[in-house]
């Protein structure tokens, strides 16, 4: 067996149950269920099983229990229920009880992503993860007991109320996992960095979806590799969000690296021809890191719909770069997300550390901010966050299926 066989092989079997054990319940709270909803993605996985590159893995815990926020029309949460056995709640207490007024779950799986939620006039998404993740420790509080949480995506648009969602989980003691599949999906080719590496310059380049959703996909993306510079990860000072002609204006002024952006383009596979500088609204966001590393993330509407990465190593004479690459026939880029989450609910570990969410989230609120206030260069003392990435980078292994 090859060394990266031997180590992925080893990394998968941490996560599994061990045979004859009790199976461990979890809570699924949705915003709302329906075929292709982060909810399926996310929670149909626990209840029917799930692929990572050419292995399944059976559901790894009973899914005891689901509330819904909003019932869509296409709903598939109350049909999957009938099927499998599960009961759909009234209220997130009765999600986490099961009526019994003690904890009957070992775990939470919080999916607020879709369903009908207004936008804001900073163009971000009024998701209510913060009232969920609320409701579910409120819970907590009033039985005594906690156990292992999971939001989907960034905790929240508003950074007051994720960086009060993490410090509940430090007071509390319990582990919190979050974050978006497109760090842990597939990488192609194959792009990781022992930690301590030397990064002179990161270009993230990303698609059209410039609401905060699909801005966070890009800042988390970069992260996942920016985090393991030398030092380890030290906060971010500074950023800001640039969009229309300026951007080219600002490569013009070298205040970002297009070169790398083209490097990166290099490794699409669905791109729409053309040169980036005709794309009629390009989004840039400049990020200052606390060390005085600087990365930047180019958004190209309607010419890329795809996820690339080029960064420049100290003492390499060319750059590195790669796709995260999502299977969209599958979505089987979430399955490497699942598995994760399966960890820390067994283990009490989650895969990498929840800091990396909070900084991203953090950066992502105020970049929105600083594209409501017309590209103003906004300081974040706020997000003196430090942290150290996992020894081993967290990523689906193989091409993608």
């Amino acid at each position: 067996m090859q060394r990266r066989t031997f180590l992925q092989t080893a990394a998968l079997a941490a996560a599994a149950p061990l045979a004859g054990a009790p199976r461990k319940k979890i809570a699924t709270l949705s915003s709302t269920y329906h075929v292709r909803s982060h909810s399926d993605n996310f929670i149909t996985r626990f209840i029917e099983g799930y692929w990572i590159h050419e292995k399944f893995y059976e559901p790894p815990f009973e899914v005891s229990s689901l509330w819904m926020d909003q019932i869509h029309p296409g709903d598939i949460g109350h049909k999957l229920a009938r099927s499998y056995g599960f009961k759909v709640t009234n209220s997130i207490e009765e999600a986490l009880t099961l009526g019994t007024g003690k904890l009957a779950v070992d775990g939470v799986i919080l999916v607020c992503e879709h369903g009908n939620y207004p936008f804001n006039e900073k163009n971000q998404h009024l998701y209510p993860r913060y009232e969920f993740y609320t409701g579910v420790t409120d819970v907590y509080r009033k039985v005594g007991k906690s156990a292992p949480i999971f939001v989907d995506k960034h905790l929240s648009y508003d950074w007051t109320k994720a960086k009060r969602m993490f410090d509940i989980s430090r007071e509390m003691k319990f582990p919190l996992m979050a974050g978006s599949s497109l760090p842990v999906t597939f990488r192609r080719p194959e792009l990781d960095y022992p930690l301590g590496v030397e990064f002179e310059d990161a270009v993230m380049v990303g698609g059209g979806w410039v609401s905060d959703g699909g801005v966070f996909h890009n800042l988390e993306t970069l992260q996942v590799f920016v985090e393991r510079r030398k030092g380890g990860e030290s906060g971010i000072r500074a950023v800001e969000h640039i969009s229309g002609p300026k951007v080219w204006e600002a490569a013009q002024a070298g205040r970002w690296n297009p070169e790398l952006m083209r490097v990166a383009l290099t490794r699409g596979l669905k791109l729409r021809p053309g040169r980036p500088e005709d794309v009629t609204n390009p989004v840039l966001a400049l990020l200052e890191y606390n060390d005085g590393f600087k990365a930047s993330i180019i958004m190209l509407p309607g010419m890329v719909g795809e996820s690339m990465v080029a960064l420049k190593v100290k003492g390499k004479p060319k750059p590195d770069s790669t796709l995260c690459y999502i299977p969209i026939e599958n979505s089987n880029n979430f399955s490497m997300l699942v598995h994760g989450i399966t960890q820390m609910i067994e283990t009490g570990k989650p895969p990498f550390p929840v800091e990396r969410t909070l900084l991203t989230t953090g950066a992502l609120s105020f970049l929105m901010d600083s594209a409501h206030q017309g590209g103003k260069r906004i300081e974040t003392p706020q997000l003196n966050i430090r942290y150290k990435a996992p020894a081993k980078s967290y990523y689906a292994h193989g091409v993608g299926s």
